[in-house]
């Protein structure tokens, strides 16, 4: 006998449709029917067990960022719908398109203070403010769920399908009817070719043209724009700073790279956005607005394909609403060649600069080891084909300054939002798309310790089935929520607070071993070259946990990290073991000051 149709399958199909081969999630009563739909879906999409709903949605998120496509994720009414918001608030700041399908409480209980009903939409209405709708009967689903993709897809957020338990379990139309009331609809979305008018690329070359220190701020809109940013900036003589999200799309071994821009970003990029008359932005929306040149010292250019991003961080004169890589490909013959000037040998000295001040840092002495050296020494040894998930804390900062990418390995994390625990869900995310390619995660142990610990019993149920079994969970331990307390001394003046920045001593790689993966725990200087190169060859995945100094100061680059020095040596004063820290600081700054 075959099985009735349902809503729920109805779903399944949809996600096909709009070619979503995965989905992240948590079962629970309120979403069993699209349970059983998937199963019956025989793997395809395929359903990816998180260790918790919000590990799923950041999963989903990840999904997007790596695939450039569009992240899935499912769970339960109630306490499930709850714990997503913090990965699709991820996807929301970070611009990703992300479907949420949460179940509800049947129709007939609503309103009734049921067990685990939570209005939705309530909930939902701020985080999916470009589309979340109510499944209220089998006609509608097929419509709200095209909807919310098309929508995602259009506006690059998430956007929330909610379904009640029993309008998932009625029978499916075969074919909606033609009547009053009822919306027909299709699974389809085309990316749409968007091109500024030919006058408007006019002013915005005149407008570089005529400046003679040009710098180029580049985000993640140039994703798809390597080669035309390249040609623009080599034309224009210009130096290159990029955001945070920015950083994989960019070449950083080009002798005019200035690293990554912002409060974590280098000395080069500091001295850039300081010197710059000129600053051309591409598809970046950085909040960091205080490292940006001050208003009035640079004209300035941006191209965005959203233009609701246009002068929203700088005070530009030409605001371009178009794809970055056909934007410059018509920018480009606009502009005079300026490649042998003046500016550009000088942006190649601060570069240069700033490599021997990163250098020297990763060197210098620490107790036990400093965390710039642990992730310096990954760059030669990064695999050309592997995949980097990074976690939040202090550990992005020497992702920033001191991993350099080879070109075609992409680097995530969560950017705006800045939410702890995204590194191993983001991590899982790339292996789950590509297991054929190695991945590093790059985790503090406050991350660890939110959610990474639960998702490495995720890696160690899947890492058997991936063709490259290589995971690599690098685990910077210092017992130290590092990055708030160098905030709390820089934003407040105020001294460390052990009772809420102290983390209790865990056995990061011992727990590895336990999982059945490999654990290699570095205290030593002389140890780290050799622990990478056995994590890179381990034919499982591996947690390498580095003993590493809270001491070592997240100075941001000057000149606005130079406005930061009274704060931090007033709150280390107070510190009863201070004066280390406060000499290290002092030698980050006196870098800084040559």
């Amino acid at each position: 006998m075959t099985e009735q149709r349902l809503v729920a399958d109805l779903v399944v199909e949809r996600l096909l449709a709009w070619g979503v081969h995965r989905v992240f999630g948590y079962s629970g009563d309120g979403i069993n029917p699209v349970m059983g739909a998937l199963r019956r879906a025989g793997g395809d999409p395929a359903f990816v067990q998180a260790r918790h709903e919000e590990n799923a949605a950041l999963m989903a998120v990840g999904h997007a960022k790596y695939t450039g496509g569009i992240g899935v994720v499912t769970s339960t009414q109630g306490p499930g719908a709850v714990h997503l918001l913090n990965g699709l608030y991820d996807a929301k700041l970070d611009h990703q398109p992300v479907v949420a399908i949460v179940g509800q409480q049947p129709t007939t209980a609503l309103g009734s203070e049921y067990q685990q009903e939570i209005d939705l939409p309530s909930l939902f209405k701020d985080v999916a403010a470009q589309y979340v709708q109510t499944v209220l009967a089998p006609e509608q689903a097929a419509m709200v769920i095209d909807r919310a993709f098309r929508t995602a897809l259009a506006t690059r957020s998430p956007c929330v399908v909610v379904l009640p338990h029993d309008v998932q379990v009625e029978p499916a139309p075969e074919e909606p009817p033609h009547e009053h009331g009822v919306v027909p609809t299709a699974p389809q979305w085309r990316k749409p070719r968007v091109i500024p008018a030919d006058d408007d690329l006019a002013e915005a070359a005149a407008v570089l043209n005529a400046g003679q220190r040009v710098a180029l701020l580049v985000g993640q809109g140039a994703r798809d724009a390597g080669a035309q940013v390249r040609a623009v900036a080599e034309r224009l003589g210009a130096g290159v700073t990029t955001s945070l999200l920015g950083k994989p799309w960019w070449d950083e071994t080009l002798p005019t790279s200035c690293g990554v821009m912002g409060h974590l970003g280098t000395t080069a990029s500091g001295w850039l956005m300081d010197h710059c008359d000129t600053l051309l932005m591409v598809g970046t929306n950085d909040p960091w607005t205080e490292f940006y040149p001050a208003p009035g010292q640079a004209r300035g250019v941006q191209v965005d394909i959203d233009g609701r991003h246009l002068a929203n961080r700088y005070p530009v004169e030409v605001g371009l609403v178009g794809d970055a890589a056909e934007t410059l490909e018509r920018l480009l013959p606009l502009l005079e060649d300026r490649s042998e000037s003046t500016w550009r040998s000088q942006v190649v000295e601060q570069v240069e600069r700033w490599h021997r001040i990163a250098e020297e840092r990763a060197s210098a002495q620490a107790h036990p080891l400093t965390p710039e050296y642990v992730v310096r020494a990954l760059t030669p040894r990064l695999p050309a084909d592997a995949q980097v998930s990074v976690d939040v804390g202090s550990v992005v900062y020497w992702y920033a300054r001191h991993l350099t990418l080879p070109v075609g390995v992409q680097a995530h994390l969560s950017s705006t939002l800045a939410s702890m625990g995204s590194g191993l869900p983001y991590g899982l995310a790339a292996k789950l798309e590509a297991p054929e390619r190695p991945v590093v995660a790059l985790v503090g142990d406050g991350g660890m310790q939110m959610n990474g610990i639960a998702e490495l019993i995720t890696v160690a149920s899947r890492w058997q089935d991936w063709t490259d079994p290589r995971f690599v969970v690098l685990v910077l331990n210092n017992q130290d929520l590092a990055e708030v307390t160098w905030e709390q001394r820089e934003t407040e003046g105020d001294p460390r607070y052990d009772v809420s920045q102290s983390l209790p001593d865990f056995p990061y790689a011992a727990y590895a071993e336990l999982l059945g993966l490999t654990g290699i725990r570095v205290e030593h200087g002389h140890e780290v070259d050799a622990a990478w190169q056995r994590a890179l060859s381990a034919d499982r995945p591996v947690v390498l946990e580095a003993i590493v100094d809270p001491d070592v100061p997240l100075l941001p680059p000057f000149p606005a990290g130079e406005q930061k020095l009274d704060n931090f040596r007033r709150a280390l004063a107070q510190e009863e073991n201070g004066d280390r820290a406060r000499r290290l600081l002092d030698d980050q700054a006196a870098q800084e000051q040559e």
